[in-house]
């Protein structure tokens, strides 16, 4: 049997951008995603604290040191510049496996960048 567990978690970020005409994805700053060790491409779920609004997507690198977290395509219809956010990604995982694996915890400051 294998479980879905946490891998990643960037916590309590804030929208700078939404992107409406881009081709989809969120664009993270690639700080935050190295932090989390979230890759280029990989699947995301995006919670949004401000409007109770879920959606899954795949993240892209936004500039270091930029705080960049924009909602691309029709996911940019869930978000508002300022809005705060919670990103999770997800492993799959043996039962075993789990027992031992400790997820990757991000808490950026207000600015989205690492302390």
């Amino acid at each position: 049997m294998q479980i879905h567990l946490i891998k990643s978690k960037i916590h309590r970020v804030t929208v700078t951008g939404a992107d409406l005409n881009y081709i989809g994805s969120i664009t993270i700053d690639e700080d935050l995603m190295d932090a989390a060790g979230i890759l280029e491409g990989e699947k995301i779920q995006v919670v949004n604290n401000s409007n109770g609004e879920r959606l899954e997507t795949y993240a892209i690198p936004g500039d270091r040191g930029s705080g960049e977290i924009t909602l691309n395509g029709a996911a940019a219809r869930k978000v508002s510049p300022g809005d705060i956010l919670i990103l999770m990604a997800y492993a799959i995982m043996t039962p075993e496996e789990a027992k031992t694996f400790k997820p990757k915890l991000v808490f950026p400051n207000e600015k989205n960048l690492l302390n």
